[in-house]
This record gives structure tokens, C-alpha cells and sequence, in this order.
């Protein structure tokens, strides 16, 4: 049994709406987060920033899961608007954090989901990864082992528990081959809001990256926001980054934004 603390998103977020939920699917996540200390707690102090646009049902790391939203209410987590993934399914993360134990934390997730099925009366077939709504290469230290996934998680309650390292399994048909990188030339110097807005390819560049890492994207907006100008938006795509990676969370493109993000983008 693994501990789970509640500490749930404050109503007055825009990250949690408050939309009534019945949920009928469980979506699988990685945080894509390898940083030293990006644990759960990390996610917690992340989707409760009041500027944060994201929200998933629990984050699960190798020590302990933590209950972002109520069941009952939907998150902002499968990139599918207003589609079944966000409206209808409970949003799993499981942490990537390179001082962490990541088998441990899929196997502490795999407990979480069974529990999660008893209880809401969810299928194992309605088990299914980020891909499954957006297309997204996620959760992508998982896509290429589902099966054995979620072979663990129907004996996540038996007296047989999960090995710490699942044999490999044939990829089954949700995986995909991984998509060519993508050469950003970010530009170096410091980006930030100013009057008139500081625009050009740099800063094209940049939210391009951001988009890439899942930052940016304005889903609202004519090529979801991108548009080569240095305005709030980008500034609080940049502070949201920075708050996940243990940098000054001050919007402010700088050398130390620019090595991180491409070090994610490797």
C-alpha cells in the first residue's frame, strides 16, 4: 500500500474547472521531467501556481502519490479539449526524476490504477495511454512495454507483486516509432516583456521549443499562439518552465532557460 496525500488544486485556478465528471477511462502519463527533485511534491507546488493551465487527477512517484483534483471533476491533462480524454478520464503522472526509482514508481502507479478500477468500475481495457487522445509520445518510457504494463496492473492486488524490472514485451499496436528530432536554433541573450514587444525569429524559435516540451500551446489561438512576439503569454510559458525546472520562475528568457531546454530537446 502506498501513502496517497490530498492536496488538491485551489477551486480559483483556471487549471481547475470544475467540470461535473463520470470518469470512464485511466490516462497514462510520464512527467517527461528527469530533473533531480522532480518528484511528486514537485507537481504539487507546480499545478497549484495559479498560472499554471495543466491539471491531471495524481502524481505518482517512488515514495508517494499525491491527489491533485477530486475524482468527480475533470483535469486539463490529455490535450484533447473538450474530448473524452480530458472530460471522462482520471489523469495519471508518474515521475521520471533522475534520483528517484522510476520501476518502483511504475509499480506504486500500477497499484494506484487497480485500486482506481475497483472503485470507479473501470475496465482494464479503459486503461490506455496520453497517446491514445492526442497522439502524443506519451508515456513515453512506457509506450513500447504497455502490455507488460498493464499485466502489472492486474496483479497489482495479489500476493504476486510486479518485478522490479518487467520483462520486455513485443510493442503492441499503441507503439509508435519516435519522431525525428527537431533542430531549434534558439537564439542566446535575454528575452523578456518589453514596450514595443520584442519580436523576429528568435522568439519564434523559443515558443516553438516551448511548444515542444509542452509549455506553449494555446490551443485558442491561430498556430496555437505562435507568433514570433514576446508578449505575456510567452512570458508565463517561460515561468511555468522555469518553475518545473528549478530555475528563477521570472519569465525572463536567459542562458540558463536556453541550456535547459536544450538539454530537454537533445
Amino acid at each position: 500500500m502506498v501513502k496517497i496525500i490530498k492536496d488538491l488544486i485551489p477551486k480559483s485556478n483556471r487549471n481547475r474547472p470544475g467540470n461535473y465528471m463520470k470518469p470512464l477511462y485511466i490516462t497514462v502519463h510520464n512527467t517527461a521531467n528527469t530533473d533531480q527533485g522532480a518528484n511528486a511534491l514537485r507537481h504539487v507546488n507546480y499545478v497549484k501556481n495559479p498560472n499554471t493551465a495543466t491539471s491531471w487527477h495524481y502524481t505518482v512517484d517512488d515514495k508517494v502519490i499525491y491527489q491533485h483534483l477530486p475524482l468527480n471533476e475533470n483535469g486539463w491533462h490529455a490535450g484533447d479539449g473538450r474530448g473524452t480524454g480530458n472530460m471522462k478520464s482520471i489523469g495519471i503522472e508518474i515521475c521520471e526524476n533522475a534520483d528517484g526509482n522510476f520501476e518502483k514508481a511504475v509499480e506504486n502507479a500500477q497499484w494506484l490504477i487497480r485500486q482506481l478500477m475497483t472503485e470507479q468500475g473501470i475496465p482494464l481495457a479503459n486503461v490506455v495511454p496520453h497517446k491514445r487522445w492526442s497522439g502524443k509520445n506519451c508515456p513515453r518510457k512506457l509506450l513500447n512495454r504497455w502490455d507488460s504494463f498493464k499485466a502489472g496492473i492486474a496483479t497489482a492486488h495479489t500476493s504476486k507483486k510486479p518485478t522490479a524490472k518487467p520483462t520486455k514485451a513485443e510493442p503492441s499496436k499503441t507503439t509508435a516509432s519516435k519522431p525525428a528530432k527537431k533542430s531549434y536554433n534558439l537564439p542566446n541573450g535575454i528575452l523578456k516583456v518589453t514596450k514595443p514587444l520584442t519580436k523576429g525569429a528568435g522568439v519564434k524559435a523559443v515558443q516553438q521549443a516551448l511548444a515542444a516540451v509542452y509549455y506553449y500551446p494555446d490551443k485558442g489561438a491561430k498556430n496555437n499562439g505562435i507568433d514570433g512576439y514576446y508578449g505575456p503569454k510567452t512570458a508565463n510559458a517561460v515561468k511555468r518552465f522555469q518553475l518545473m525546472h528549478g530555475l528563477v520562475a521570472d519569465g525572463i528568457y536567459g542562458p540558463k532557460t536556453k541550456t535547459k531546454l536544450e538539454k530537454l530537446l537533445k
